[in-house]
């Protein structure tokens, strides 16, 4: 298993290389790639009712729908670093997103097949922009890393935020098609192709380094990996069932969309604000644990009460929401090197995001054998036990040796 290591085979490309619009196509690139890798999985949330009553689905099948790509985020992983070591971060980045456009648009297919290949084709493109793209922050803007992964961070939930908001209503103007629903976020894809091109002219490949054993043995490392599978878990399971919840409760289709949406963009927020307050302590443990409170209490006010819904809902977003952004920090903060990083990135997003697939399957079936939702949502956040847990050693002033 490789990773991407801190250097490039042509230093050149090294931030300080970059002149001013060349810098700022590059930023604007890596952002609009960035609200791609959420919409694809994201959108089918709003929707799931209808893709279950259109193919006789139970909801572990429909939970496939989001399980496939989470599942490929992390299978795809170990892979993507020799992809870009073959032909180049910009040819990389670029195929990702070519794949991420034929993956939406092989959903639209009116077959079951094709529904399931386009998702987990989805996975495919968007993990190998998850490993990637980090790299790449990391190598054109290392004296501006800090502002370039909160954008980062705050435009991966904001392409959640635009998905979960915008697919009801493209549903409503296409005529109740979920498939063109689905479909539409293409464009979004195209987009991040053709703006990706002026990329090309620089071809830079990545250097790997094999996964050294001692990060195996590292519970520092596995604590970052174990947050991280937390948090992805969270994130992508509520964000699948949701607005079912929602809608078992008498909640419209567009206005439990509404809340979904709502819940992203505190997300976003969450994202762009946990790292900086958590950056100013040498310390995290305080920081991230207040989060993970926060984000218990609304659970455990949308299981126990069914009063003042959209608030819980909203303190549950706060958890995953900052989660992604501190899961970034502790990867830095944590590592003894720059090659360090990359190493345990890579080993959380395989390993992380392969346990956090279990989560929409798992809490789908759970539905399927006791027809409740509150119960499910209830099991859903156990997930907090091993997020806590895991913070307790993520987040302390410590380095992994």
């Amino acid at each position: 298993m490789t990773h991407p290591s801190a250097t490039t085979s042509n230093p050149s490309s090294d931030a300080g290389s970059l002149g001013r619009t060349s810098a700022i196509f590059a930023a604007l690139g890596i952002m609009v790639i960035a609200a791609n890798l959420r919409p694809a999985v994201v959108a089918v949330g709003p929707l799931i009712d209808d893709i279950k009553a259109s193919e006789g689905f139970s909801s572990a099948a429909a939970g496939l729908l989001t399980t496939l790509p989470v599942l490929f985020f992390g299978l795809v992983a170990p892979i993507a670093p020799r992809i870009a070591a073959r032909f180049g971060i910009e040819r990389t980045v670029f195929g990702a997103m070519a794949l991420l456009c034929i993956a939406i648009v092989v959903r639209m297919i009116p077959n079951l097949f094709a529904l399931f290949v386009g998702s987990a084709l989805a996975g495919v493109a968007i993990g190998i922009c998850n490993v990637v793209l980090p790299a790449l922050i990391k190598r054109d803007f290392s004296h501006r890393s800090g502002l370039m992964t909160g954008l980062y961070s705050m435009t991966l939930s904001g392409g959640a935020a635009l998905a979960a908001g915008l697919t009801v209503p493209i549903y409503a103007a296409a005529g109740d098609n979920w498939r063109v629903a689905l479909g539409s976020w293409a464009l979004l894809a195209a987009l991040g192709l053709i703006l990706w091109i002026p990329q090309l002219s620089r071809i830079h490949r990545i250097s790997t380094t094999p996964l050294p054993a001692s990060l195996w043995r590292n519970k520092i490392a596995w604590a970052i990996t174990v947050f991280m599978a937390s948090q992805s878990l969270i994130f992508y399971t509520f964000s699948a069932w949701l607005p079912e919840y929602l809608m078992d409760r008498g909640t419209s289709k567009a206005a439990a969309g509404g809340v979904l949406a709502l819940a992203q963009t505190v997300a976003l927020l969450m994202s762009l604000v946990a790292p900086i307050v958590a950056a100013r302590f040498r310390d995290q443990r305080v920081v991230t644990l207040a989060f993970c409170a926060v984000c218990a209490i609304g659970f455990v006010g949308l299981v126990a009460t069914d009063v003042l819904t959209v608030l819980w809902v909203l303190l549950i977003a706060c958890g995953p929401g900052a989660g992604i952004s501190l899961v970034l920090l502790f990867m830095v903060l944590r590592s003894s090197s720059t090659a360090q990083t990359s190493q345990v990135s890579g080993m959380a997003q395989s390993i992380g995001y392969c346990l956090a697939a279990i989560g929409p399957l798992a809490i789908g079936a759970l539905h399927d054998i006791t027809g409740s939702w509150t119960l499910a949502m209830g099991v859903l956040s156990l997930a907090l036990i091993p997020l806590t847990g895991s913070a307790l050693v993520a987040a302390k002033d410590s380095k992994m040796t």
